[in-house]
């Protein structure tokens, strides 16, 4: 886009995955910014991959959207295949490929979260643009990450259960928007069990928030 800058295209935001013994919470706000400017006020930040996979988006919504898609239809191609479902190890491992792959040429300027189930449990992954793939047990990526990471260092420990970390992801989200400028215009929480992935009502998340 003529007369904009790189850095000026770049979309700040706040994701959160938190592992806990009964799943997998994923939480991200709705802002989307170019520069100083509210580019859209409602965007939806986690994806669903799979049935049992999700992915969170931070960095440039066009690129984000065309990995989920990407993404998706790969995993739907070894399904078939296969005769199989996924686990969220190999989803992630190709996820790190693709972005790995063109890092040299035409990147992509995301941060991307990667959770789910599989028959080996609950996992989350980082990815990042440069190929990395990092399993750990709470990540927060985007703009607010900083601040998010106050509360989650703060408030995880092991053994969680999923209200708990549905409280907690919120309450991160929460602490990002009230000091990020790029953060903001409400949460959305998703769990991920053997269930399979669920939003979390928006009353219960503006009770905890509150």
């Amino acid at each position: 886009m003529e007369g904009i800058s790189k850095d000026e295209m770049k979309h700040g935001t706040t994701t959160i995955g938190i592992v806990t013994k009964e799943g997998v919470v994923v939480a991200a706000e709705k802002r989307a910014t170019m520069g100083y400017l509210i580019a859209h006020k409602a965007v939806t930040k986690v994806i669903p991959i799979t049935d049992k996979i999700a992915m969170t988006t931070a960095g440039m919504v066009g690129d984000a959207q065309m990995l989920a898609k990407y993404l998706k239809a790969e995993l739907e191609l070894y399904e078939i295949r296969k005769g199989k479902k996924v686990t969220v190890k190999a989803a992630s491992t190709l996820l790190a490929n693709i972005l790995y792959g063109n890092r040299f040429t035409v990147p992509f300027y995301v941060q991307l979260l990667l959770a789910g189930v599989d028959d080996s449990g609950y996992h989350l992954y980082s990815v990042g643009p440069d190929g990395s793939n990092l399993e750990d047990k709470y990540i927060s990526t985007g703009s607010g990450s900083v601040f998010a990471y106050g509360v989650l260092e703060d408030q995880y420990k092991d053994g969680l259960n999923l209200k708990e970390g549905i409280r907690i992801a919120a309450r991160a989200i929460k602490a990002a928007m009230a000091r990020d400028i790029a953060s903001g215009g409400g949460v959305d929480v998703y769990t991920i069990t053997e269930k399979g992935i669920s939003k979390v009502p928006k009353e219960e998340i503006e009770k905890i928030v509150k």
